[in-house]
């Protein structure tokens, strides 16, 4: 008789079905990577176009020869537009490095305040705070250009250190408010127990255990700072603004000279930021995802 309880041998046809499924997971393994490839591709090709034209002499940086290779290598390009942004970033890093620790802070204690103290509307003013994340710029544009003249703030670093200040509030105060949810509660009343105030378990037992959150707010504050225009535009001038002002300024003379002037800009301009986040990315992501399960 046949043994009905005995395991199948291998190489049975009972065994397809496992087959079946390793050769489908293969496959899925293979499109993920292919669509990754092909997105690195997409984000990779205006980077590489801008990193070969600033190479290349007046007459090679033409649109016919966009995708190729300089004839000539110079650092001519990458020369002139260090000398016409350096000053601006300069006056760059005074403006994004203030408003992103001032408005951290401002969020950090925002933030503590509504997720810890129970007063009576504390939603309705978080909600009001919020509410700031969604008023357009261009919609308050003429109201703060008077608001700033009435109140006789300098134009330039000045003024765009304040206005960065108070728009970054209702972001930041929204992800620290998110963080200390996750805070045990046990840790806040036994710095009570302990006779310690509101503003004694904040600076010393809730700020030092926010680095994460200061991470996110901190980089997500300086980019959006050093990449504003706007703002720029309407507080400063290219004798006192910010770098996308000189950026503004070079390309349009560049347009009629030289496209590699422009492009060594725009990849000066935008160094800082890289830099930060491929130093602090990993930073980045951890501290929003510390803020992810309550909130």
């Amino acid at each position: 008789m046949t043994d009905v309880t005995a395991e199948p041998r291998a190489g049975t046809v009972l065994e397809a079905p496992r087959a079946v499924r390793r050769r489908q997971r293969g496959g899925w393994r293979a499109l993920r990577y292919a669509i990754l490839i092909l997105s690195l591709l997409i984000v990779l090709i205006p980077v590489y176009v801008l990193f070969v034209t600033s190479f290349k002499g007046m007459g090679d940086a033409s649109p016919t020869r966009t995708w190729f290779f300089p004839e000539t290598w110079t650092l001519a390009n990458w020369t002139e537009a260090w000398a016409a942004l350096s000053p601006s970033l300069l006056r760059t890093f005074a403006m994004v490095i203030p408003a992103a620790v001032v408005s951290a802070l401002l969020g950090s204690m925002n933030g503590f305040v509504l997720s810890r103290w129970n007063f009576p509307h504390a939603n309705l003013i978080f909600t009001l705070i919020l509410f700031g994340m969604f008023i357009p710029y261009q919609a308050v544009m003429i109201p703060l250009v008077q608001l700033m003249i009435d109140l006789n703030v300098p134009n330039g670093i000045p003024s765009l250190i304040l206005l960065h200040v108070i728009y970054g509030i209702p972001i930041c105060t929204l992800i620290f408010r998110n963080y200390y949810e996750t805070v045990p509660m046990e840790l806040i009343e036994s710095a009570r127990v302990d006779g310690a105030g509101l503003l004694r378990t904040f600076f010393s037992v809730v700020l030092p255990i926010s680095i994460p959150s200061f991470v996110v707010v901190l980089l997500w504050q300086f980019t959006s700072a050093w990449n504003d225009f706007l703002f720029a535009v309407f507080f400063s001038t290219a004798s006192n603004g910010p770098v996308t002002i000189a950026l503004n300024n070079l390309a349009n003379g560049a347009m009629l000279s030289n496209y590699g002037v422009s492009m060594a800009g725009a990849l000066i301009a935008s160094l800082p930021t890289l830099l930060v986040y491929i130093l602090l990315g990993r930073y980045f992501v951890g501290g929003l995802m510390a803020g992810a399960v309550k909130g």
